[in-house]
């Protein structure tokens, strides 16, 4: 047999007969077709439409040679305004699968497009969504925060449209002091697209705090440009943070997705890229307030505690000095009992040599030696006369 039966028949029936149930068939034809299958577009006229009071849709596309059963749960389809009628040529996006409870094949419709014009522009556009959400450049977790005081800024635009003028007006007013690098591209046409990708490439050559891409509002086709794949990849690989500002609030494109900031309009990109003078002015003012009473407070807190420590180190000096001067007269009077003066109040001499030393027996007088004799009030000067001892 083929290697399709083999694939089929790698897994062995359950019954004791080898024989497989139906259930068993239905299951692993759908695990087949649910590994074997991704998720896909299908492009085909819509018939047997019917709308269940679940709010599920049953219906068949089909073109000139086939046709596949469909389901659309009321999860998906009520996203749309309203149902597709009989006829209608629609892009599909579905899973395909198989009905065990009846054995068919069929699609599980996640998104349904018409082909007309506008349903060509947003199949383009759910496929290059698609590709860079699978590279996780539509995660959130991605986006950079804004430098809060941006000294220079890029603005990527047309220099013909309003939004280089709405940008500038804005950033000039509310804070001056910032330098705009103007970067300009065609915004719309066959060559916005390379020139945009060519001056978002030019962000990781240049010095610049944040940049801001985007144009005015227009039509689907206007815009169109924005949700190249190839732009919002640029968006993506550029090193500085990124607010996307293109059309109107109620247009969203693919770089609004991929940039760090989504601004509805130039001008809103303008004041999300700097702060407002004023305001900033008015906080400094109100810290500076706070500041100088913090500090007001601090000053007279440290005078008061100095107050206290010099009142204590006066008392404790003074005691100490107190405390000193006591022993100090208590050595005083022990001192003064001691000394020789005492003495010599009482009528008593004290004899010395010429240098001073006193003479203490008969033996240290020398005939003819002069000496002092101190007395109470002063020096007598001495000679030793007579024998000799």
């Amino acid at each position: 047999m083929g290697g399709e039966l083999d694939l089929f028949f790698s897994a062995a029936p359950a019954s004791s007969d080898g024989a497989w149930t139906v259930v068993q068939v239905t299951r692993r034809a759908r695990q087949l077709v649910e590994a074997g299958i991704p998720a896909l577009w299908i492009k085909g006229e819509v018939t047997n439409f019917k709308a269940y009071r679940s709010g599920h849709w049953y219906f068949s596309l089909r073109d000139a040679e086939a046709q596949i059963r469909c389901v659309m749960w009321r999860s998906d389809n009520q996203r749309l305004s309203t149902p597709p009628e009989d006829g209608l040529q629609v892009y599909a996006e579905g899973r395909p699968t198989v009905w065990e409870e009846r054995g068919e094949f069929r699609i599980t419709v996640k998104k349904l497009i018409p082909t007309d014009a506008d349903g060509q522009w947003e199949l383009r556009l759910q496929k290059a969504k698609a590709a860079l959400e699978r590279d996780g450049l539509l995660d959130p977790a991605r986006r950079r925060p804004l430098p809060r005081f941006p000294s220079r800024i890029a603005v990527i635009t047309s220099p013909d449209g309003a939004a280089l003028h709405d940008i500038r007006t804005v950033i000039e007013r509310r804070w001056p002091a910032v330098e705009i690098l103007f970067i300009p591209t065609r915004v719309q046409g066959d060559a916005a697209e390379r020139e945009l990708c060519r001056a978002l490439g030019l962000l990781n050559k240049i010095v610049v705090d944040v940049a801001i891409v985007g144009r005015g509002g227009g039509s689907r086709e206007d815009l169109w440009a924005f949700n190249s794949e190839k732009v919002a990849r640029a968006v993506a690989a550029a090193k500085v943070p990124i607010i996307s500002a293109v059309g109107h609030e109620e247009d969203v494109a693919l770089t609004d997705l991929v940039a760090d900031v989504r601004a509805p309009t130039p001008s809103a990109a303008g004041e999300t890229v700097v702060p407002d003078r004023g305001e900033t002015n008015r906080v400094i003012a109100v810290l500076a307030q706070r500041l100088g009473r913090s500090l007001t407070n601090r000053t007279r807190l440290g005078a008061e505690r100095l107050a206290r420590t010099v009142d204590r180190l006066h008392g404790a000096m003074s005691g100490q000095i107190e405390a000193r001067g006591t022993r100090l007269a208590t050595l005083s009077a022990k001192l003064d009992a001691l000394s020789p003066l005492k003495v010599l109040n009482r009528g008593y001499a004290v004899a010395r040599d010429d240098e001073g030393m006193v003479l203490k027996s008969v033996a240290s007088y020398k005939k003819g030696m002069d000496f002092r004799l101190t007395v109470t009030d002063g020096d007598v000067r001495a000679r030793v006369a007579g024998e000799e001892s």
